[in-house]
């Protein structure tokens, strides 16, 4: 059975959007996405400078996916 508490937690945005969401829910939705890859990327620019061997490594394990990753 599934939780009716958690659709109520989204709020009018998750209601609307298969309506075809309006101008001002994307605009807001851009800026919550806008601030969040702001702050990911300030955390991994942290993380490199406290541990810089780790990401390093870290680093070259996402190229070398990437150049082994088919398309």
């Amino acid at each position: 059975m599934p939780d009716k508490g958690r659709a109520r937690e989204r709020g009018p945005a998750a209601e609307t959007a298969g309506e075809g969401a309006s101008p001002e829910i994307d605009h807001e939705r851009l800026r919550r996405r806008a601030r969040f890859l702001r702050e990911l990327n300030e955390a991994k620019e942290l993380r490199e400078r406290v541990q810089p061997r780790r990401a390093r490594v870290a680093r070259m394990r996402h190229q070398m996916r990437m150049r082994t990753f088919r398309w």
